[in-house]
């Protein structure tokens, strides 16, 4: 299904691969055509990034974009605001794995806007 436009800017397609069966923890499969992204947003359990395809960015609220790549294994600490998404010029494939706490897997933020994205 196509992401949620109250979540992501530009076309990102979400596939779930696993729910919250195994002590909570659930899964999905994000890909983010070129200059797609996520809104800024929070785990409170952390987020674990699996790259499968493709190349994009991630950025901590305060930090530098870091570039991210196929192969590449990302961890978003819990309650670290954060966004990713591709690159403007190539599309971005990730698996996302978080856990529920206290019922919630994620807390979403504010859009990303043009000019943070292009830092």
């Amino acid at each position: 299904m196509t992401g949620s436009a109250d979540w992501f800017t530009g076309t990102a397609y979400v596939s779930p691969v696993f729910g919250p069966n195994m002590n909570d923890v659930s899964a999905g499969e994000v890909t983010f055509l070129p200059g797609a992204r996520s809104a800024w947003h929070t785990h409170p359990g952390g987020q674990m990034l699996v790259v499968t395809h493709g190349t994009g960015w991630t950025q901590e609220r305060g930090q530098e974009k870091q570039v991210i790549r196929a192969g590449d294994v990302v961890w978003c600490p819990p309650d670290v605001e954060h966004w990713h998404g591709a690159t403007d010029t190539t599309s971005m494939t990730h698996y996302a794995i978080q856990a529920n706490v206290d019922g919630s897997a994620v807390t979403w933020g504010a859009h990303v806007t043009d000019e943070e994205y292009g830092k």
